[in-house]
């Protein structure tokens, strides 16, 4: 018979085991609970959520959105539409107006703006003119395509209708329309447009649109008292995306992007506000709302935006839209008829005697200077007894002149002052002028087809430069200022090894070549440059005029 210590033992024990029993009991069925349906509803309970509000908190506008409030209005699309008969005539061209060998640009002159390329160093870096379009391999390859179609901006400056862009954004184009920011999007173009006048030599062109009520218009700010580091906004429409707003800082003054005088006249703010296709034309504004530089061009190596972009100032476009609404529509330039070279080396400087002024290097045959009596040699260190700094400061001061009027010119010959007065011609007649003579004088028959039709020299490369490059050409000793072979990027230093698809090996295979060229024929050059070899063969072209 138990003791009464091992039947309360027993019952214990027995009580414990229910209670294990019991408590496993549960662990399971909350195990199921949480595993199964009803654990389901549980676990996505969410009425302890606090539902969120949005916060009506007033936060200042900054200068930014008051900038695009007020200015937004003025600024406009620009579509352009060019015929199948005329895409074929159009070239990639370089950062400098040239012909891009490249063919890369989204934005071009169909592909043009994509403008630019480098007729120097690496072609696949290289300064980019912009405006939205087809990419060159959408133009319908040799049978001319369909109608191809760009995009570009530009900002009112008159409330009848007067408008500033780039003229890479409407160059060559058979139609033009404009789209205010207050047109519907259902309008497929715009407003069409007509050309008031163009400028090559900045890249700029004024156009018009008719409207019954006047329309809202951009301030001009003073350019020249912009400083490197000052906040700056950019409207325009990249990539059709109209109205769209960036901002940067300026982040360099007085660029020029290409070297010679087709950049005589270039001398650009240089800016990190984010500028991309379809920007072309579009204003770049300071914090008081004012236009102080049109943007033009971008240096780019993907076709996008990379942080430096470039626009031109507005004191410049402001004296060129004048020009352009005046009677003649065109910009008149002063010259004298020289030449010189920029960045001449400290030795040049010392042998002929001087640290300021600029050194002729070629005096245009009846032209001003030739007429008073300048010679190749001289130094010229002032006009009207202001100093002259270098090559941009004579420029800037004779092209400023206007045709007819005089200047007293200071200069140094063979160490001795002297001084001369000098009648300032007009730029495109002077230049023209030489053009003619120099075609008179070099007659296709004498083998000296490449300077009176193109306007350039060449030679036969030597055997050696023909090994390195594993091609016969013929190299570019000099290229006349304003040629065609100038306009299309062509450089003393380049190695031409076919023209139109034909050899130009040798020195007499370019002349015959060349020598059957006319006028209104298409003209595409092979092009190796001997000092980037690995670059390969690079193609420009154009319609020889």
């Amino acid at each position: 018979m138990k003791s009464l210590f091992e039947r309360l033992r027993t019952r214990r024990l027995a009580s414990m085991f229910v209670l294990l029993a019991t408590l496993s009991a549960a662990i399971v069925a909350g195990s199921f609970a949480a595993h199964g349906v009803r654990g389901q509803e549980k676990q996505n309970d969410s009425a302890d959520a606090t539902p969120l509000k949005v916060i009506n908190s007033a936060v200042a506008p900054n200068e930014f959105v008051r900038i695009a409030k007020q200015v937004g209005p003025a600024v406009v699309n620009i579509n352009t539409q060019t015929l199948p008969k005329q895409s074929a005539n159009k070239g990639h061209r370089n950062p400098h107006g040239r012909v891009q060998p490249t063919p890369q640009n989204p934005d071009d002159d169909q592909g043009e703006d994509q403008q630019q390329g480098q007729g120097q160093g690496n072609f696949q870096d290289f300064f980019n003119r912009f405006f939205g379009g087809q990419m060159p391999d959408q133009e319908g390859g040799d049978n001319g395509g369909g109608v191809q179609e760009s995009l570009g901006s530009g900002f009112i400056v008159d409330p009848k209708g007067y408008i500033i862009t780039n003229n890479h954004v409407i160059e060559k184009a058979d139609k033009i329309y404009v789209k205010l920011s207050t047109d519907p999007d259902t309008q497929d173009f715009g407003r069409p447009a007509r050309v008031i006048g163009v400028d090559k030599a900045t890249d700029l062109a004024v156009i018009k649109i008719d409207t019954s009520t006047p329309l809202p218009t951009v301030r001009l700010g003073n350019s020249d008292t912009v400083a490197v580091g000052d906040w700056v906004e950019a409207i325009g429409s990249p990539f059709a995306l109209s109205q769209t707003v960036t901002a940067g800082i300026i982040s360099a003054k007085n660029r020029t992007i290409e070297p010679g005088p087709s950049g005589q006249f270039q001398h650009f703010i240089q800016t990190d506000a984010a500028i991309n296709p379809g920007n072309s034309g579009g204003p770049l504004l300071n914090m008081n709302g004012e236009v102080i530089g049109v943007n033009t061009a971008i240096y780019t190596q993907s076709a996008g935006y990379q942080g430096i972009g470039f626009a031109m100032p507005s004191n410049t476009v402001v004296d060129i839209y004048n020009d352009l609404i005046s009677a003649s529509h065109k910009v008149t330039r002063g010259s004298i008829g020289i030449e010189f070279r920029e960045g001449l080396s400290g030795a040049v400087n010392r042998v002929y005697g001087f640290k300021n002024g600029v050194l002729v290097q070629k005096v245009h045959s009846g032209g001003p200077a030739d007429k008073a009596g300048v010679k190749v040699g001289d130094i010229i260190t002032t006009i009207d007894g202001r100093a002259i700094k270098d090559g941009d400061d004579l420029v800037n001061e004779i092209a400023s002149r206007r045709p007819g009027s005089t200047i007293r010119m200071g200069y140094l010959r063979d160490g001795k002052p002297a001084d001369t007065t000098v009648t300032i011609g007009d730029r495109d007649k002077v230049f023209a002028d030489q053009g003619n003579q120099q075609a008179e004088t070099n007659p296709d028959e004498k083998g000296d087809a490449g300077e009176a039709k193109l306007g350039i020299v060449v030679r036969d490369v030597s055997p050696s430069t023909a090994t390195k490059l594993h091609a016969s050409g013929v190299l570019i000793q000099s290229v006349r200022s304003g040629s065609f072979a100038d306009l299309q990027g062509l450089e003393p230093g380049l190695v031409i090894t076919r023209i139109n698809k034909q050899p130009t090996a040798t020195k007499d295979q370019f002349d015959a070549v060349v020598g059957k060229l006319k006028p209104g024929d298409d003209v595409v050059f092979e092009v190796i440059d001997p000092r980037h070899p690995d670059n390969g063969i690079n193609v420009l072209g154009g319609t020889l005029e």
